[in-house]
């Protein structure tokens, strides 16, 4: 048994191209993991594995890896920072202790910052900052310290104060020891030596590090007050002040430095150690009913307690079929039985690997606390099912992903390819909860839907070099909803009569619009028994089933909620079936009187743009219907923050960067859905017409 407390699970994880990757790369170096640093650019990092990641210079799919530092074991998964993946930040947050949050020293707290911080703060996982590339042009530690403050809301506790800046940037000191650690020009991380903090940075230092020691001891109040009366404290109860705020998240541990250079990154190994929670220091996972109710207990992280892992990444290389496991409590061995709480079925353990980016290493057992892969499950396993021990099955809190905001229809070049497509579809919809495929009923086509034109254009990358399928790939059509704006009280009768009994369901209901976001609701206020309660099921059914097709162009219904309040059945011809088709033509019959509407996903978009082009940046916005939410100065350049309609952001990163000379750089969100404008709605039900006719022929 390994000891837990000497455990760290981490995930890296920041805006695009603020150095998450290159971070992650040196870490593997430092700990001696791999023994030649492969760079972004060059499309040679460790876990950027994919061919498309090597390309691209970004990464799409979380990678785990196993190091050691000081006697501690870290699990680290590297995440991307491009929007269209955040499921990738989620899922991985979800199964982590601790975090390292990324930021440039010059572009600061960007656009995907803000989500993914978001995303660990909703997580209550712990964090460490690390503001990187330090020594690039504009870049300013204390800038980029206030930002946090501002934007995020959150409280950096600097740890380390640099020593010079861009070009000059060869160091930094540590506030605790009062030490500079200064690097040499050989690049290599190894070669730094400490030394007495610079003459013109003493102030500085005390100034800082009487602020730190403030902030940290106010977590121990007998500390605090013998500090006050001038006692220092020794540096044991200043980290153990330290770790109790960072696991409470009260403030986060600030260093910087610069990855590229290697400059750094020693301290943030030394403070995930000195900081950072082990798992058994973190608020237990709540265990929830099958209603997905909280049952009040918790999987306390134990390995002599029963076996609780949860699946949080399906994955299908060139390996097999991996399903990526955090083991909350108990041990897992070879030739074990678990159970997946999800389906109900049992499997037995075959082959057990500790990940190395694509690579791996076989094991025999692993514990609570580890975070591993199951090679080849067949138990249908889906991320965020629970596994367990099938003499105590339980369920973990389970996962909840955003709905896809853009479809693409796509058909094979050849017809040989159509049942290679599904076999490979299928493996990357178990992949990606945020991927969802099915057939258009009229057409045929397959429809792929995702996150974002780069989410939906990586698929089809996949789908071709990865599974060897050419497809024609159609225009990128929007998720548009429908809904209701009025109140109708109505009535419906179905009646059908065919020899021996027939089928008799009368409905008295009020249909009218819910509160956003309530989806479907029901409710029955029917009293005298007109309408027997044994077919309240069946009719509520019947109207749920139609909530699938709006009356205006064919798309799902949002927040409508119905109120049975009477009716009359037959001793004979009343049956559940025959509610349930009364529901269904009384909401046909009924959405078309209660004012249908169209409605348009809007997205949340934040612009970064040049000074220098704010004008046009705004104006092209506007053009595409957007409402500007607000500004912000930057030192390189403006924010903009608009909600702007889907639909008018198609093709949007070109534009941007022939406005901004290649400069600008976006990211986007699903916010809301928002009544269309007459005109759109129009255009959007014509096309869609249109679409159907042509099909028909």
């Amino acid at each position: 048994m390994t000891d837990l407390s000497k455990y760290r699970n981490i995930g890296i994880f920041a805006h695009v191209d603020a150095g998450k990757t290159t971070t992650t790369e040196r870490i593997l170096k430092l700990t001696g993991q791999i023994h030649k640093t492969g760079e972004v650019h060059d499309g040679e990092s460790t876990t950027d594995f994919m061919d498309q990641e090597a390309e691209r210079g970004i990464t799409i799919q979380s990678a785990a890896v196993s190091c050691f530092w000081n006697d501690h074991r870290f699990n680290v998964i590297d995440t991307p920072g491009h929007v269209d993946f955040t499921v990738e930040v989620y899922r991985s947050l979800k199964v982590l202790d601790g975090g390292v949050g990324v930021f440039c020293g010059s572009g600061g707290v960007e656009p995907q910052s803000e989500t993914n911080w978001r995303y660990a703060n909703d997580s209550k996982v712990a964090r460490v900052i690390f503001i990187n590339k330090l020594d690039r042009i504009g870049a300013d530690f204390y800038r980029v310290a206030k930002q946090i403050k501002a934007v995020l809301g959150s409280n950096p506790l600097i740890m380390v104060l640099p020593i010079g800046i861009e070009d000059d940037f060869i160091g930094i000191v540590d506030l605790l020891t009062r030490k500079a650690w200064i690097w040499d020009d050989t690049g290599l991380p190894e070669n730094y030596q400490i030394t007495d903090v610079p003459k013109d940075m003493l102030d500085k230092v005390e100034e800082y590090r009487e602020l730190l020691l403030d902030t940290a001891l106010d977590q121990d109040e007998d500390l605090l007050g013998a500090y006050m009366d001038g006692e220092e404290p020794s540096m044991e109860d200043i980290k153990r002040c330290i770790r109790e705020g960072t696991r409470t998240m009260e403030f986060f541990p600030t260093y910087c430095g610069s990855a590229f250079k290697n400059k750094g990154i020693q301290n943030i190994l030394d403070a995930v150690v000195d900081y950072l929670p082990s798992p058994t220091e973190v608020d237990p996972q709540p265990l929830i009913n099958e209603d997905g109710e909280p049952t009040g207990e918790y999987a306390i992280v134990s390995a002599k307690k029963s076996f609780k892992a949860l699946a949080f990444k399906i994955t299908d290389d060139r390996f097999g079929a991996l399903t990526f496991v955090r083991i909350y409590s108990g041990t897992l061995k070879k030739g074990d039985t678990i159970m997946n709480a999800a389906t109900g079925k049992t499997e037995r353990i075959g082959r057990m690997v500790e990940m190395q980016a694509d690579a791996r290493n076989e094991l025999s057992s692993a514990q609570a606390g580890d975070i591993i892969a199951i090679v080849g499950m067949k138990t249908n396993v889906q991320t965020g099912h629970t596994l367990c021990d099938p003499k105590d099955p339980i369920i973990l809190e389970s996962m909840v992903f955003p709905n896809p905001v853009i479809s693409i229809s796509v058909t094979p070049k050849d017809k040989g390819s159509t049942e290679k497509m599904s076999i490979a579809i299928g493996k990357m919809v178990a992949e990606d909860p945020t991927f969802k495929v099915k057939t258009d009923r009229d057409s045929g086509e397959t429809i792929l839907s995702g996150m974002g034109e780069l989410h939906l254009d990586i698929k089809v990358d996949i789908l071709k070099r990865t599974y060897g399928v050419d497809l024609v790939v159609g225009e990128p059509q929007v998720a548009y909803r429908e809904t209701i704006t009025q109140e109708v009280d109505d009535s419906y009768t179905h009646k059908k009569q065919s020899g021996g009994s027939g089928q008799f369901g009368k409905l008295d209901y009020r249909i009218k619009p819910g509160e956003a976001g309530s989806g479907f609701v029901f409710k029955s206020t029917v009293s005298g028994g007109n309408v027997p309660k044994e077919f309240f099921p069946a009719i509520e059914k019947g109207f749920k089933s139609m909530m699938d097709t709006g009356v205006l162009a064919g798309f799902p219904v949002l927040d409508v909620e119905i109120e049975l309040y009477d009716g009359g059945y037959h001793a004979v011809d009343s049956s559940a079936i025959a509610f349930e088709l009364a529901a269904r033509g009384a909401f046909r019959q009924s959405i078309p009187k209660a004012g249908a509407q169209l409605l348009e996903p809007i997205m949340s978009v934040d612009v970064f743009t040049p000074d220098a082009h704010v004008g046009d940046v705004i104006g092209d916005l506007n053009r595409r219907r957007g409402i500007i939410a607000g500004q912000e100065a930057g030192v390189s350049g403006v924010r903009i923050k608009a909600d702007v309609p889907l639909s008018d952001m198609f093709g949007y990163i070109g534009s941007l960067r022939t406005m901004t000379s290649g400069r600008g750089q976006f990211s986007m969100e699903f916010k809301n859905y928002m009544p269309c404008p007459t005109s759109v709605a129009e255009a959007v039900i014509e096309k869609v017409k249109a679409d159907r006719a042509a099909d028909k022929k």
